[in-house]
This record gives C-alpha cells, sequence and structure tokens, in this order.
C-alpha cells in the first residue's frame, strides 16, 4: 500500500474542506470530556503495545483509555484505506462549522448513509440492563406515528448524490410498533432495497409472525444474540432467552430470512464465547448471512480501573476469534469495512451512477468474509484472494472506467483483469472464479446473492464476521464521527451519525424528548393495529 496513490478529495460537495486521514503515530485529534462532553484535543500514541487516548478537561481532570490493544493491527486497519467521499450535495445543515456541534448530517461530513436506522420505539418487551432506549427507564414514551415514519424514510431516499436504500428498524423493540408490517410495506414501495430489523426475537418466535413479516418485504433480522447460554443472557438482558433465541433461527429459516447475530460483547462476562457464536452461525448457515460483534460502549461514569478492566477492543477481539475458532489470522485476514471502497466506485463508474460506497474510519471496525463449504468449514476470503493487491487493482480500474463511461459488461467480463489475484489451488470445494464473482454480485444486488438463484447455488456460502465498535465519551474521536456512514433519521427532518446520536452529545435524548409523550398516555400509532 506504501507505493499506492490514493485519491483524496479536497472538499465535500458543500465546499467545506476535508483534513485527510492522519496516519500513524502519534498524533492528536478531537475528542469529548465524559464529565461534561466539551470538546477537548486528545493525544493517541503507542504505550506497552497498545494504542492509547489520553486528553485533560480545564474543570474534570485527565482522561485516559485503550483504542487498540494491539498497535500492529491498529496501523494496519489504517493502510487499507482508499480515501474519503464528499458527503451529501444536499446536506440538511449546511452551516456547520465545528463536528459535532451542529449535526444533521452537515455540510462537513464527508459520508452518505450506509445503513440508516429509523427508531419505531422505545417500548421493548425486555429490560435489559446493558440498553440505552427504554422507556421505562426514560420516563417517557417515543414512538413516531405513520406519517413520521414516512418522512423519515422520504428523507433518506431524498439523499444526493446517493439516496438511502438499506433502512434498519431499531428500538426499543422495532416489532412491537402497532403497524409495523405496514411500515415494512412502506419503505419497500419507497424503493428501499434492502429492509432489516434489530430486534431481541421474541416475536419470531411464532413462525406466523415470521411469514407475514417476509410478505410485508423484511430481509434481514439484526439478531441480539449475547452468547449460547442462558448464563449470558440472564446477565445481559435480565432473563433466560436461549430457547426463544433458538426458536427464532428455526422460524427464520422456515420463513425464508436471513439473520444477522449480533453479539454485545463484555470483557470478563461473554467474550469467551465469540467461538461458540461463530460456530452456531456455520451450523446455521442457510440462514445465517453474518456476525457483528459490538464491543460494549460505556455510557455512564466509570472508574478508571473499572475501564481498564472492561474495556474490549477490536483488537482484542480478532484475538479472541483466532484463540477461540483457530480461523482467522489477526494481522493477515481482518480489514477495515472501508477497504471495500473501491469495489463499489467500481460499480459506480460502470453503471454510470454513483451507488452506496462506505468510506468510514478504519478504526471504526474490522472485519473479514468466510466462504463454508458444504461441510461447513469455513475458510477466510484473504487465504485464496490476494485482498490487498486486488483491492488496489480494483481502485485503478474504478478510474480508467470512469474516465471511459465504460457500461458493465454481462458475465463479468470487465472483471477478468481480477482473475490474478484469485488462486483456484487455495479455494474451498466447488468455489471458481466464476462463482466468485457472481457472489459478489450477489453481496451487492439481493436479486442474486438470496431466494432462487442462491437456492440454485448461484452463489457461495458466506458468512460475514466483523467486529463495529461504537464510541462513547471516553474514546469519543470527532474524526470517526465525520466519516460515519451508519446514520439515524429523525422526525425533525435531520440525519444523525451514530456515535453522535447514541453518544457524545446524545442527540437522542434531545429528539426522544422533543417527540415524546408521557409513559402513562398511550401512543399515538396505538389507535390503528395492523394485524
Amino acid at each position: 500500500m506504501a507505493d499506492f496513490k490514493v485519491i483524496q478529495p479536497e472538499t465535500t460537495y458543500s465546499g467545506s474542506r476535508i483534513e485527510p486521514l492522519r496516519k500513524g503515530l502519534p498524533k492528536t485529534t478531537q475528542s469529548l470530556c465524559p464529565e461534561c462532553t466539551q470538546l477537548l484535543p486528545a493525544d493517541i500514541f503507542e504505550e506497552d503495545g497498545r494504542v492509547i487516548m489520553q486528553k485533560s478537561c480545564p474543570t474534570h481532570g485527565e482522561f485516559r483509555d485503550i483504542v487498540f490493544s494491539d498497535v500492529r493491527l491498529y496501523l494496519k486497519m489504517e493502510e487499507w484505506t482508499f480515501g474519503d467521499s464528499r458527503g451529501l450535495s444536499n446536506p440538511p445543515v449546511s452551516t456547520a462549522t465545528r463536528c459535532p456541534d451542529d449535526c444533521g448530517l452537515c455540510n462537513m461530513h464527508t459520508s452518505h448513509t450506509g445503513l440508516a436506522n429509523i427508531d419505531l420505539t422505545n417500548r421493548c418487551n425486555l429490560t435489559c440492563p446493558v440498553c440505552f432506549a427504554n422507556a421505562n427507564a426514560a420516563g417517557y414514551v417515543y414512538e413516531p406515528n405513520f406519517e413520521q415514519i414516512r418522512g423519515m424514510l422520504q428523507s433518506l431516499r431524498d439523499e444526493k448524490p446517493v439516496a438511502g436504500r438499506i433502512v434498519q428498524f431499531s428500538g426499543g423493540e422495532p416489532t412491537i410498533y402497532p403497524r409495523f408490517f405496514d411500515v415494512l410495506r412502506m419503505a419497500r414501495d419507497m424503493g428501499f432495497s434492502h429492509l432489516q430489523i434489530a430486534t431481541n426475537g421474541l416475536k419470531f418466535t411464532d413462525l406466523e409472525f415470521a411469514q407475514q413479516a417476509k410478505e410485508a418485504g423484511l430481509h434481514t433480522l439484526y439478531l441480539q444474540f449475547d452468547g449460547v447460554c442462558d448464563d449470558v443472557y440472564r446477565r445481559t438482558r435480565g432473563r433466560s432467552l436461549w430457547e426463544q433465541k433458538l426458536q427464532a433461527i428455526e422460524n427464520v429459516r422456515k420463513a425464508n430470512l436471513k439473520i444477522v447475530f449480533v453479539p454485545t460483547i463484555v470483557k470478563g462476562l461473554n467474550d469467551h464465547q465469540i467461538g461458540d457464536i461463530i460456530r452456531l452461525a456455520l451450523e446455521n448457515i442457510e440462514c445465517t448471512s453474518g456476525i457483528s460483534f459490538q464491543p460494549v460502549a460505556f455510557t455512564g461514569r466509570i472508574a478508571r480501573r473499572d475501564l481498564e478492566n472492561k474495556r474490549f477492543t477490536l483488537s482484542d477481539f480478532a484475538h479472541a476469534v483466532k484463540v477461540q475458532t483457530g480461523i482467522c489470522d489477526p494481522y493477515e485476514d481482518w480489514f477495515p469495512l472501508a477497504c471495500v471502497s473501491p469495489f463499489s466506485k467500481l460499480l459506480s463508474a460502470m453503471r454510470g451512477e454513483q451507488t452506496t460506497t462506505l468510506t468510514c474510519h478504519p478504526h471504526c471496525s474490522l472485519g473479514t468474509y468466510l466462504f463454508v463449504d458444504q461441510n461447513r468449514h469455513a475458510v477466510p476470503v484473504t487465504q485464496f484472494v490476494d485482498v490487498g493487491p486486488m483491492l488496489q487493482a480494483m481502485d485503478t480500474l474504478a478510474r480508467k472506467t470512469e474516465s471511459r463511461r465504460v457500461k458493465l459488461f454481462s458475465k463479468f467480463e470487465s472483471w477478468n483483469i481480477l482473475r490474478k489475484f484469485f488462486h483456484a489451488d487455495k479455494a474451498p470445494e466447488g468455489l471458481t472464479f466464476q462463482k466468485f464473482l457472481q457472489t459478489l454480485q450477489g453481496m451487492t444486488d439481493k436479486r442474486y446473492g438470496r431466494g432462487k438463484l442462491e437456492k440454485q447455488g448461484f452463489t457461495y456460502r458466506t458468512l460475514m464476521v466483523a467486529g463495529m465498535h461504537f464510541m462513547d465519551s471516553y474514546n469519543y474521536d470527532v474524526e470517526r464521527v465525520k466519516r460515519c456512514v451508519i446514520h439515524y433519521a429523525a422526525p425533525n427532518g435531520l440525519i444523525y451519525p451514530f456515535c453522535a446520536y447514541n453518544s457524545g452529545p446524545v442527540y437522542r435524548e434531545k429528539i426522544e424528548r422533543q417527540f415524546a409523550v408521557p409513559l402513562e398516555e398511550p401512543a399515538e400509532t396505538a389507535e390503528t393495529v395492523c394485524s
């Protein structure tokens, strides 16, 4: 990557200067005081093989946190980025001068929406100790009415130059929203190509409910999945849930839906079950498309010693996968999510129109794709594809194609330049270069990756395994916020980065209070219940 020239835009579409990603150590960034959320300078440096963030508030003193427990992996993530995007050409907030003070998305934001969240309610049929969105704890009900949800969906579809196309309904528990199926149908009819929900899965223990959700347009469950035994669920969710999780998986299989397991990982509580969760996903590969491990974020005060003892970083996750499964090498098989941007750029260039491009900060995530054979043996894509050189070739090809405005050829002729990076002798059984390309197509277009073509074997079975570390006020980095690709649409017409909505300035609380009703009053949407 050292000799490869990355094309970095100088400004957003709105004309705000984009500061290129600062690589290497030590360096400085802008962070927040965990006590008063005042904007502060922060130093990031190596100490004993770890990456540390340190900052000092004039009022509340010094704060330190571990950003990555492995400096080598931290630096690798930085090397596999291919430049920023230019944000929105029609940002709802066009006059912001300082992040994250005037959010929604603003003229300084460098990304468009990769995954949009819409909270349907803050009510839930669980009372999880680790949850930040709970009506009983908040003392009010936040539950937008049907027309407000239509407006939020429209604000995502109106984004330019790339309209939002993937939406996740969340909460609270979205499945208890009174017009849940109507919302799914509305989003499908508005042109969203992929609908998913962040759910605890309790409603999906009812097969009829799962089938109705499928018929209404649902594609994927982001299923809360903290472990493989009731002891974990009693500690993270307040009750035994293991049998309900298994029943939900079975009903999802019968309804021809997909699942992404979403474990919240707390060091010392369930990090020892990372391997078990991966093995369970492989056992259910027919209906499991991925796992999104999410190290816990600390939203309240925490003592320094407790912070150090409980902090679980993405590098901890990568090493745990190796120790517990033997599948992935921490330094060879993991890449940041932003590394896939050359693939999206190439598709955009060939189609002559921009498509969703994930240009998030390299320290937000890391992941890999496992290709799974008929015996459920998993092989990381990095072990039979020269991923780094292939991405560089894609990025170069995208620039050349864009300049010629070449259309996408049938049967992937235009992708043959990538053949040299594919090693058939190392690939899992039955995976040819042709099927590999078809699988890439299926990842970006669900018409090819699911349904009839999937059953006919058009694509090879894959399992995405990723870690996504959302920030809290202790490890807050404004440069990450500016590049966020996971956003929340709100009833006020604005769109917020995930880590500004749920941490730091916590716009969630402001939005929910603005549009809430007292806890004892029925929600407006309860007037109309859809069967």
